[in-house]
């Protein structure tokens, strides 16, 4: 589905001017939710797998220059864990086979991605501007340097989820979110980990300062089978 000119939802991912976007993957959150006794089923990286490779097929007749991963690649703030140098380099190894180049933009859980991005000659950014847009994580804004002459501005941080109910049944969803921040085009993309469904935009508290505004009129876009335009959110909360 087409979300501005030129920049298209393909599943949990954004793919513009030859570029793939993907955010806040937080491979090893299940480990750390193990340690924290909290047990769940280590499923998440095969279903990560799983969903990278719907999308590469979605794309598979157009070519992929760059893969952005914006944010939060792994979970873990202050040290890697076992699960997380496994896993996070076979998941490099997976991107790299579809394109020539791949970028990570620190996000609030990165601090110590070097040693995994060094592993992979991978390069590790703020942001990265694209043709008027700017890949950005989203949990600070940058400086004013960065947002001069952009157009369109990506974010994630913010794990945007809505909860729909049919009768007694409430059921979550991943989104996107489309408005604006400061006259500039904003999108907010859903967290690519498969665990959590995220913010519940509805309710919940919102994280990223991007989003300290008035969100009624941001659009919402619900990923499931495929992308459902759900229309504003001023309207979802009558």
């Amino acid at each position: 589905m087409k979300l501005l000119s030129g920049i298209e939802i393909a599943d949990l991912a954004l793919f513009f001017d030859e570029v793939l976007v993907i955010a806040d993957v937080h491979i090893g959150y299940e480990e750390a939710l193990n340690k924290r006794g909290i047990l769940v089923p280590r499923l998440q990286f095969e279903d990560i797998i799983n969903r990278m490779g719907g999308i590469f097929n979605k794309l598979k007749y157009k070519k992929i220059g760059r893969i952005v991963v914006n944010g939060d690649l792994k979970h873990e703030f202050g040290t890697i864990s076992e699960q997380e140098w496994r896993n996070t380099l076979k998941f490099l190894d997976l991107l790299a086979k579809h394109c020539s180049e791949i970028v990570l933009t620190k996000g609030n859980h990165d601090a110590i991605l070097g040693p995994i991005a060094g592993k992979r000659n991978v390069k590790i950014m703020d942001y990265l501007i694209v043709n008027g847009t700017l890949i950005v994580h989203g949990n600070k804004i940058p400086d004013a340097k960065a947002l001069k002459g952009i157009k369109n501005i990506i974010i994630g941080h913010e794990h945007p989820a809505i909860s729909l109910k049919d009768g007694p049944r409430v059921e979550q969803f991943k989104c996107f979110l489309k408005g604006k921040y400061k006259g500039k085009n904003l999108i907010v993309q859903p967290s690519f980990n498969t665990i959590v469904e995220g913010t519940d935009i509805l309710k919940d508290k919102i994280l990223s300062p991007f989003l300290k505004q008035s969100l009624d009129n941001f659009e919402v876009y619900v990923v499931e089978d495929k992308v459902y335009g759900f229309g504003k959110l001023k309207g979802l909360r009558k």
